[in-house]
């Protein structure tokens, strides 16, 4: 079994993730995004090999998890991790013997959860969003075992796809005919480093793209996430505004929408497991998100009538 390592600039971090992977593996590639810190001279101290993207493309996580598949030496299953994430020692070798037991399976994922969980409100909410139940699945995040054969058959990730690849990828294994699945183990430990709101709004604006652009690819997928974004993010902002300007009671009848969704939100993550203090906190950034999400479909959009390149949206 392989592992493909991605990062860029990741500093500590990726030391520690270099760190957790060490003889663990068959091969470890180390593919760099354009680091301007020690990330290179850091991987091959590590003994990974190492492999350099070119500026001359815009850097995107599926073009650089490519180039480290490329890069194997007739792999049959590999581990994809994030340059900020280091591995749960024993979840390989699990990985590994359910795809082997289970030959329909195209891919395999496990419990990512935060370093520093209550270091902020934004790594908590990123810890709830990792927390998934086990069982087959439709989509999963970066950190992923891929059978290689299923890799080949439908030609890895889409290096244009700048947000939301890894369901973009997931979605072509499925219509592939591969099942997949996370299975009750933890599989890494993630460092989010989101302490500020800016940071918190330029990944809800990323996601919001991967929503349109994915969207594009496969209209069937994302289908509920637009539409809530295409409501609580622009109808409802320009009711607002049109109450602002014309008739003031319209303006309270958009804020008790609001108010509505964010009391059943927070209802929903209550029942899912968080205490009542954090489902509401949490419930309020999930209800504030669809506006950035709006900015960031609108940018795919705008990109794409441009014919832009789509280039990465970071928030780190």
């Amino acid at each position: 079994m392989d592992v493909v390592l991605i990062g860029r600039n990741e500093g500590a971090r990726l030391v520690a993730a270099l760190a957790s992977v060490a003889g663990v593996a068959r091969q470890v590639i180390y593919v760099d995004s354009g680091s301007t810190d020690a990330s290179i001279a850091e991987a091959r101290k590590a003994g990974a090999t190492v492999v350099t993207l070119s500026s001359a493309e815009p850097f995107t996580a599926a073009r650089a998890r490519n180039a480290g598949y490329a890069a194997l030496d007739h792999p049959r299953f590999v581990q994809f991790i994030d340059g900020d994430c280091t591995l749960v020692p024993g979840y390989l070798d699990a990985a590994r013997a359910h795809l082997e037991a289970h030959p329909q399976l195209g891919l395999v994922t496990g419990w990512r959860s935060e370093i520093h969980r209550d270091a902020s409100l934004y790594n908590q909410l990123a810890d709830f969003e990792w927390r998934r139940p086990a069982g087959e699945i439709l989509a999963c995040g970066g950190d992923m075992m891929v059978r290689a054969e299923a890799f080949d058959a439908v030609g890895g990730f889409d290096p244009e796809v700048i947000a939301a690849e890894d369901d973009e990828f997931c979605t072509r294994l499925r219509k592939a005919g591969w099942r997949l699945e996370r299975i009750p183990q933890e599989m890494t430990r993630h460092d989010a480093d989101t302490h500020r709101f800016s940071q918190w709004w330029r990944r809800a604006v990323r996601t919001g793209h991967g929503f349109a652009q994915v969207g594009a690819l496969h209209p069937d997928y994302f289908t509920r996430e637009r539409r809530r974004v295409l409501v609580y993010g622009l109808a409802l902002p320009l009711l607002l505004l049109a109450g602002l300007l014309f008739w003031w009671p319209l303006c309270a009848l958009v804020l008790a929408a609001y108010a509505l969704n964010w009391w059943r939100t927070a209802q929903g993550l209550s029942r899912a497991g968080l205490p009542a203090s954090e489902a509401r906190r949490h419930s309020l950034l999930i209800t504030l998100s669809k506006i950035p999400n709006m900015i960031g479909m609108a940018t795919y959009h705008w990109r794409r009538r441009r014919n832009a390149q789509m280039r990465i949206i970071e928030y780190k």
